[in-house]
């Protein structure tokens, strides 16, 4: 596993995200969730656990479009949580994010409600 950037405040997470969504980094984007984080996706279900996150994206990213960053609304911290948010492009709802900041000060993601068009196979 080779060192990667680590989200210093949790508006990171997005940005990272999208680095390694469009570098089709299935484990970089794994590592950015707690070991038993929770995720929406896909769309209806619950993917639970980093491991099975790597997993989904492993099958996922060869079949996405680019990723394109999205403005983040201003993120609510409490204590060691942080709620971000993004609104896509489109105007449809939102994505959002519960993050914790771990022992050495960085953060990661403990829930994720994605909001994704579904890849067209």
């Amino acid at each position: 596993m080779t060192e990667r950037e680590k989200a210093r405040k949790p508006e990171d997470l997005t940005r990272l995200f999208v680095e390694r969504a469009n570098a089709k980094d299935a484990e970089g984007l794994a590592l950015l969730y707690e070991e038993n984080a929770v995720m929406a996706y896909p769309p209806g279900r619950q993917t639970v656990g980093r491991v099975a996150i790597q997993r989904l994206w492993e099958e996922a990213l060869p079949h996405m479009p680019a990723f394109e960053p999205e403005q983040p609304l201003p993120t609510l911290i409490s204590d060691n949580l942080a709620l971000t948010s993004t609104p896509p492009k489109d105007g449809a709802g939102a994505r959002a994010q519960v993050a914790r900041r771990q022992p050495d000060g960085t953060w990661l993601r403990v829930l994720d409600q994605p909001e994704f068009v579904t890849p067209k196979g």
